[in-house]
């Protein structure tokens, strides 16, 4: 499955390289509108691959206790990140990418900042639920910037490509499409994760001591899972 992935996403890129080639020589509005499909159809696939931050998705949404539309903006909220923070790495500051062969496309000073904060979050999960402390308004956008700092390697790629060819246009256009996919399958990750956990805590309903007792528990789990993806990805 991963390696259709992978040569899915391979075939769309060289079609998209195309296109915007074709766009930088005949400025023809119509080539470029032609990326849409192309750029959902890749970020579906991209965001189906290991990565993008979905374990840490999930694991906040089954502890945190948010609703479908909460967890769905918390989504909304790392797929916008992901996306921009390579446009914004690919404009404006480019020297924060590293060039090897082996680190392309990758921002490590972003990556070590998104993993420092998401160890912060998750003892802040753990506390919580020591303490019983309330769920803060806002935690969970938070939660979805911090987890989408690190910039999407193929979104940073095509948008360099086009900078190169100066039609930095048919880049953002590329972004915007492949922003819906990535957005609609970690949507998908959230709202399962959500009814997951509602379904958990119905089981539980009639015994309210067990239902907090388990509410607690699963806030725990999520900072101790959120704690140790952080710092594993932070020790490689």
């Amino acid at each position: 499955m991963f390696e259709f992935l992978v040569d899915v996403q391979r075939s769309i890129y060289a079609a998209l390289s195309a296109d915007i080639a074709a766009f930088s020589e005949t400025r023809d509005w119509t080539t470029l509108l032609a990326m849409l499909p192309f750029g959902i159809v890749f970020g579906a696939a991209h965001a189906l691959t290991p990565g993008h931050s979905k374990s840490v998705l999930v694991a906040y949404v089954l502890g945190s206790g948010l609703k479908p539309i909460r967890a769905l903006l918390v989504s909304f909220a790392l797929s916008v990140t992901h996306i921009s923070s390579a446009v914004f790495l690919a404009v404006v500051a480019n020297s924060l990418v590293t060039r090897t062969l082996v680190g392309a496309g990758r921002a490590p000073s972003l990556e070590l900042a998104s993993r420092m904060m998401l160890v912060a979050i998750g003892l802040w999960l753990i506390f919580r639920a020591i303490r019983r402390k309330p769920h803060i308004h806002g935690e969970g956008a938070a939660v979805g910037v911090v987890a989408g700092l690190i910039p999407c390697p193929l979104t940073l790629f095509v948008m360099t490509f086009a900078l190169s060819r100066e039609v930095p246009e048919a880049g953002l256009v590329f972004s915007v499409s492949m922003l819906g996919g990535v957005a609609t399958i970690l949507g998908l990750v959230a709202l399962v994760s959500a009814v997951a956990r509602g379904l958990l805590l119905h089981l539980f309903d009639r015994h309210k001591a067990a239902l907090a007792q388990v509410s607690r528990v699963l806030d725990a789990v999520a900072g101790a899972a959120l704690t140790l993806i952080a710092l594993i990805e932070l020790t490689r």
